[in-house]
């Protein structure tokens, strides 16, 4: 489906109802699929706080969003799909939200709303990425895709871990979604003492269910008991802590007489991680009759569960069965909250007012599509046989589901078992155009490069890590286990915007400072873009350290370290790079 300018309609909004725009809390949950809670006939989860949101508000039933976890938070910030706004992988730099894009925290601030953003990012760490630059005014997150990878203090394990508070790191001492709901009731009773009449937005995306799945056994041993795995009784025990702080927030936001005043959203960000066996044959696996989990282009992949409540407002217990997506929120909350969008923006999304307040006679069919992607240069690569570079892709309409080139009726055959393609042809070929314009036009940007700032008032030094990279030579590295491997020899570059021109300094090691481990190299190199550099380095040293004056603009930055035993050569996995002056 082509953007579309986005114009405030003003068919509903928040002014008419309450006297004042109402406030929104927007809750993501990391690999909980459709299926894994008690309202979605879950036989071994009871779930009665997100039951309630089921119950109490409208479930959008056919709701989508990518099938894993940067892509889905890149289209739910902007209205956009993925691959349009540079955020379409989960490492290799393609975790990265296009600093040009306006998000959900821009418009939000820019309405005079309180902002707070508490949980998983994953758009990017450092200037001008990280949520504190794009929008949020109230940050406390981990960094990289996870609690405890690489770019995360060492040690970091869900439980007493360090995050960052408006980028400043700070120990916290309970279990990691306790902590963010914490903070999420933290700020909204700040703003409620203030009396300064302030609406708040908080975005709330977890880490929780996201492996490596570990809870405090309080909550895994009745699962246990049970005779579930020790892996499920984990993933289950995790659902149930959310399910217990869900509680914990609805009851205050009623305690605080603000529940008719707020919009409260849940969402998965991908299909089923934990919740289905590797295998399937598993006897406690349930995924609501749909076929793949996280990953997967099929429908268990990338539908997912969709609440929202609002007291007084939305009507009780109502189902939408229209095709929705993630990219619908943005233009949606703008119509909701009367929100102040200052320019014309081009959202791939639409308002879905109409459909959650029931008013569905005009309401037309839409395509919308899937892409699980990678940082395969190919696909840019006009070279490229078109059938031969298109991603893993599904482009659904409220019938049809083609599933890389597989047809499906998903309202006759919801579990996708009978590719009906041969006797659709038409319907295949209809599909297959909507997916080649779709494509062509998300991808005008050719692949371009979104670059690490290096150089910016904002922040500096900049750090950045192997699980960065653009790789070259093996693969990414993403967890310490990787970083200790010795039989590991990987490497890659990464594309840099020198924000002033002047000297620098970039610093190279082997393993991060809290580390503290030898860089086991005899010789490092530096490249960036033209200028070379090498020398020789003691093994016992930590780190090595280049020093260079360098222009502003865009450069592609590559770095090699000579092992001292073996001779080989492998990327130096920490970097950073610091501004020293003119």
């Amino acid at each position: 489906m082509k953007p579309f300018f986005f114009a405030f309609l003003g068919a509903l909004c928040a002014s008419a109802l309450f006297g004042q725009r109402p406030n929104v809390i927007l809750i993501v949950t990391d690999d909980q699929g459709y299926g894994d809670m008690s309202c979605h006939g879950h036989p071994h989860l009871k779930t009665p706080n997100i039951d309630r949101l089921h119950d109490e508000g409208v479930s959008l039933d056919d709701y989508h969003v990518d099938p894993y976890c940067t892509p889905t938070r890149a289209a739910l910030m902007t209205g956009r799909y993925s691959v349009r706004v540079g955020a379409w992988a989960v490492t290799e730099g393609r975790q990265l939200l296009n600093p040009d894009e306006k998000t959900m925290g821009d418009v939000f601030a820019a309405s005079g709303y309180r902002t707070g953003m508490f949980g998983k990012w994953h758009l990017g760490d450092p200037y001008p990425y990280a949520p504190r630059y794009r929008g949020f005014q109230d940050t406390v997150h981990h960094l990289a895709g996870g609690v405890g990878e690489i770019g995360n203090p060492v040690g970091n394990d869900y439980f007493g871990d360090i995050y960052y508070r408006d980028g400043v790191p700070e120990k916290f001492e309970k279990y990691c979604t306790d902590v963010f709901f914490d903070e999420t009731l933290r700020f909204i009773e700040e703003g409620l003492n203030a009396k300064n009449g302030k609406p708040f937005f908080v975005y709330l995306p977890l880490n929780a269910m996201h492996g490596p799945l570990t809870v405090a056994e309080s909550y895994s041993d009745p699962f246990r008991v049970q005779g579930h795995s020790e892996s499920k009784s984990k993933f289950f025990g995790m659902v149930k802590n959310f399910d217990d702080n869900l509680g914990r927030l609805l009851n205050s936001l009623e305690s605080w007489g603000i529940d008719e005043e707020t919009i409260v959203i849940f969402m998965g960000d991908n299909g089923t991680g934990g919740g289905m066996s590797a295998n399937g044959d598993d006897p406690s696996d349930y995924n609501a009759g749909m076929r793949g989990k996280k990953g997967s282009t099929y429908e268990g992949g990338h539908r997912v569960a969709c609440l929202v409540r609002w007291p007084g407002a939305l009507e009780r217990g109502k189902t939408v069965d229209a095709l929705t997506a993630h990219i619908d929120w943005l233009p949606t909350l703008i119509e909701l909250c009367d929100l102040d969008v200052p320019n014309e923006i081009a959202f791939d999304g639409t308002s879905i007012v109409p459909l959650l307040k029931g008013k569905t006679e005009n309401w037309k069919e839409r395509t919308l599509h899937v892409n699980r992607q990678a940082d395969q240069l190919e696909l840019w690569n006009p070279d490229v046989p078109s059938n031969a570079k298109y991603p893993s892709h599904a482009v659904l309409t409220e019938r049809w589901r083609l599933v890389n080139g597989e047809l499906y009726d998903i309202q006759a055959d919801p579990s996708q078992t009978s590719d009906v393609s041969k006797a659709h042809p038409e319907t295949v070929d209809r599909l297959l155009a909507a997916q080649a314009r779709h494509f062509e036009d998300v991808t005008g940007h050719g692949g371009a490069y979104t670059p690490f700032f290096v150089g910016a008032a904002e922040q500096n030094p900049t750090r950045f890590t192997t699980r960065d990279w653009h790789h070259t030579e093996g693969g990414v590295i993403w967890k310490m286990e990787l970083v200790r491997d010795d039989s590991l020899f990987v490497n890659g570059f990464w594309p840099i915007h020198v924000v002033r021109a002047g000297k620098y300094a970039a610093r190279l090691a082997r393993y991060p400072d809290d580390e503290i481990k030898a860089i086991g190299a005899s010789e490092a190199r530096i490249q960036i873009s033209n200028i070379e550099a090498a020398q020789k380095v003691n093994p016992k040293d930590t780190s090595v350290v280049f020093q260079f004056d360098l222009n502003e603009g865009d450069a592609i930055l590559s770095t090699w370290l000579k092992d001292a035993k073996t001779g080989r050569e492998r990327g130096a996995y920490y970097v950073e790079f610091t501004y020293l002056g003119e």
